[in-house]
């Protein structure tokens, strides 16, 4: 007797159209990357948390395990495909972002889908991007105004993209994206 699968081909087909869709965000968000470095550095968190969107969008839309991961590395082929040397960045924030949005998803045993258990995850991202790019980006030589900014922003950035994918989310399930 055959065994169901833990991810269907239906499930796996709206994991790759979220992906890419979510994909083409993360390309162009990697293609400001250099700008808004050089201009506003003090505002990359706020860019870098668009990166939550594949997972969130999933888990909204699927509510099973493992979406988040499999959509966050299907986008981060997508948006490599815009910057091709950046490829392991994307691959490496995409198996970090998926990672937390599955393990937050896994310690409710993946019954939990409240609003409040996505913006954890998405605080969770926040703070982890916060500390390790204030530190990789050296961004303790900006003045203090900046500094500050980047870290609220860095840190709140995630969040609002979580609301975004949220939205994005509930209006694909009302759709009928979901339906069995």
């Amino acid at each position: 007797m055959a065994r169901t699968p833990v991810l269907s081909t239906r499930v796996l087909l709206v994991c790759a159209a979220i992906g890419v869709a979510t994909g083409i965000i993360g390309g162009i968000a990697g293609l400001l990357t250099p700008v808004v470095l050089i201009t506003a550095p003090w505002a990359y968190g706020l860019l870098l948390g668009s990166h939550v969107l594949p997972g969130i969008i999933a888990q909204e839309v699927l509510r099973r395990p493992l979406v988040a991961l499999v959509t966050h590395l299907i986008a981060a082929l997508v948006a490599s495909a815009f910057n091709p040397a950046w490829a392991l960045r994307f691959i490496g924030t995409a198996l970090l972002f998926g990672a937390i949005q599955e393990g937050v998803a896994a310690l409710t045993r993946y019954r939990a889908w409240g609003p409040w258990r996505f913006f954890i995850s998405a605080a969770v991202i926040g703070v982890i991007v916060a500390v390790v790019v204030f530190f990789a980006a050296h961004l303790a030589t900006l003045p203090l105004w900046a500094q500050i900014a980047y870290l609220v922003l860095a840190v709140l950035g995630p969040i609002g993209w979580t609301a975004v994918g949220l939205g994005v989310g509930t209006a694909l399930s009302r759709a009928g994206v979901a339906r069995r």
